[in-house]
């Protein structure tokens, strides 16, 4: 839920309120970096280094309506440039499935199976789903946030699909 703060036109943010926003979207930004790291811990510092890097440049926020994707576009950095220096550019596969993604289900066989799907998926298009379909951003806006042109993303997320689709079938759980 976007937040409406009235400020004057043309006057930037105030960092007090930076505390607030970061805290209504901190699950959504650990969730983003985990997809990355796999890792709770390196994901928590991740989201603390989100957090430094956004409110060093919190003032320079034009749009505070923009605030959630300039924060997930930061996590994605931050879990790169992590990911770098750990000098693995791509993540290890899981050894504890049930701290992934913390989907808001109960269902726990479910949530397994979900996580086991989508580890069929490269990184790119595993975050490309997560915003899709776990944000809610459109085409356009997951481009914006991961720098790709709108047709790479598509074509990134119909190949998902297939791939989740195909992975599915192979499972049996898919019915035709």
């Amino acid at each position: 839920m976007i937040k409406i703060f009235p400020f004057p036109k043309r006057k930037k943010p105030d960092k007090d309120i930076f505390t607030d926003l970061f805290k209504d979207y901190q699950d959504d930004l650990y969730r983003m970096a985990f997809t990355y790291t796999k890792n709770k811990d390196d994901a928590m510092d991740v989201v603390q280094e989100t957090a430094y890097r956004a409110y060093q440049k919190f003032d320079t926020v034009r749009e505070i309506k923009y605030i959630k994707t300039w924060l997930i576009k930061i996590t994605i950095n931050c879990a790169i440039d992590l990911l770098r220096k750990k000098q693995r550019i791509f993540p290890v596969e899981l050894t504890d499935k049930d701290k992934l993604i913390a989907i808001e289900n109960d269902d726990i066989p479910l949530t397994l199976s979900l996580i086991e799907l989508l580890e069929v998926l490269n990184v790119q298009e595993r975050t490309i789903i997560f915003l899709k379909y776990y944000q809610g951003y459109t085409f356009n806006e997951i481009a914006d946030i991961l720098n790709l042109p709108a047709s790479t993303v598509k074509s990134n997320h119909y190949r998902a699909l297939e791939k989740l689709r195909n992975s599915v079938r192979r499972e049996d759980l898919y019915e035709q």
